[in-house]
Parts: structure tokens; sequence; C-alpha cells
């Protein structure tokens, strides 16, 4: 499965998000496409184009950022199911409801990926 990440750039994305799901086996089982990341092959690509031929999109939504809203807004425009996970305590924005029923509260790195993995599998 293609999976395009979004996220705030107000997110530590390397510490707490690019590397778990790198040393995780979901990297394995899925491609992943961390939009912060150098990636040769996407280097010239724009957002929208990438999130149009992908599969899900995960949002990390602890942090509110307006490049991350224009990208929801991409992928609910191609039917491309949303998963959101945040950290425990974050306030979330309600408007987040109408993109997706699909939310993973999370408290550290390990159970972010153990949860991501257990809906992918349900997928």
């Amino acid at each position: 499965m293609k999976i395009y990440v979004g996220h705030s750039k107000q997110l530590d994305n390397e510490e707490q998000l690019y590397q778990p799901i790198r040393d995780s086996l979901l990297n394995d089982e899925h491609q992943f496409i961390l939009p912060h990341e150098i990636h040769k092959e996407f280097e010239k690509v724009k957002s929208i184009d990438i999130i149009k031929n992908c599969d899900l999109m995960i949002a990390e939504v602890s942090f509110s950022a307006t490049g991350l809203g224009i990208e929801l807004g991409w992928a609910n425009a191609f039917n491309c199911p949303i998963i959101f996970i945040y950290k425990k305590g974050s306030k979330l924005a309600g408007s987040l409801k109408l993109l997706s029923d699909d939310f993973i509260e999370y408290d550290s790195s390990k159970d972010m990926i153990e949860k991501i993995r257990n809906i992918l599998k349900k997928m």
C-alpha cells in the first residue's frame, strides 16, 4: 500500500514520526512517503500529484497547520482514505471529523506504530 504521511512542521518529524516508521516492520510492508525526507523520485513532483496516487493518507494532527489542511483537502477530493494520528493530550480541530472517522491517539512512538499496524491490518 502506498501511504502519504502528512504533518505540521512543528512536529519533530525525524525523531517522533519518520524514524519510528522507517525502523518498524511497517516500512517493509508498505511504501511510506514522508514529505520532508529527501526522496529523489519525488523531488520534482508536487504533493498534490503524490497524494492523488496514494492508497491512504496518515495525518499526524497533534499540531494544526495550514499546509497539512491543504493536503487533507486534496486527499478528500481524490477519495484517498485518511487516518488521523495524534499525541495523547493534543487538542484537535473539530473539522477533522468531517474528513474521517479514523482517529488514533498514541502516547509513545512504539504505541503509535503498534496502533497504525493494527488499523492497516483491518484495511
